[in-house]
């Protein structure tokens, strides 16, 4: 079983620490870019039931990281960020943009803790982790560009 991806193991005994940045598998676009927030259907896509962490960004002249979360069902996770007026006001900044990555459950308030922190998410997510929460660090999301 991977790192990061869609095992089951949640055995805190065999859990690497993680000190150097990892890719944690950002999903993008079939062009390689980034969801549109308000353009994703989240059911759609298939995302009911899909566990991991997302990550909600605005985009324009100074893009900023928003809010960072985990779930057991981002279908569900997107509605409830659609719904939170904090993070929606940055919509206005040169539109809402969001990825996800398929984290294993006993990374995920790790990689929540390190996002929020490193990348200075504008809207706090409380309740995502504890004070005792190792951050796992990870890369932040990234074009890909496709090979001709």
């Amino acid at each position: 079983m991977g790192l990061f991806g869609f095992g089951d193991s949640n055995d805190k005994d065999d859990v690497p620490i993680i000190t150097a940045p990892v890719d944690p598998g950002w999903v993008t676009t079939r062009d390689g870019g980034f969801f549109e927030f308000y353009s994703l259907d989240p059911e759609a896509m298939g995302l009911g039931g899909v566990a991991g962490v997302y990550l909600i960004w605005h985009g324009g002249v100074r893009p900023e990281w928003v809010f960072a979360g985990h779930t057991t069902d981002m279908a569900a996770a997107c509605h409830s960020a659609a719904k939170n007026h904090e993070i929606t006001n940055y919509e206005k900044n040169g539109g809402l943009f969001i990825a996800w990555a398929p984290v294993m459950e006993l990374y995920r308030p790790g990689v929540v803790k390190y996002l929020e922190l490193s990348f200075k998410t504008l809207v706090p997510n409380p309740g995502q982790y504890t004070e005792d929460t190792r951050p796992v660090p990870v890369f932040p999301p990234k074009r890909r560009v496709k090979k001709k």
